[in-house]
């Protein structure tokens, strides 16, 4: 499955996909600051 997540900090949207269906616990960092930030606090939608 495939969701669209957004950075806390800096505001940029990223396509993450996950290979479990459990999304907590996850963390994902940010290409474009540095930022790690949860998977499940940040989600946008998800991605078609």
């Amino acid at each position: 499955m495939i969701f669209l997540l957004k950075c806390p900090k800096c505001k940029h949207d990223k396509r993450y996909e996950s290979r479990d269906i459990y999304l907590s616990g996850k963390r994902k960092r940010c290409v474009y600051c540095g930022t790690s930030f949860s998977v499940k606090d940040n989600l946008v939608r998800k991605a078609k």
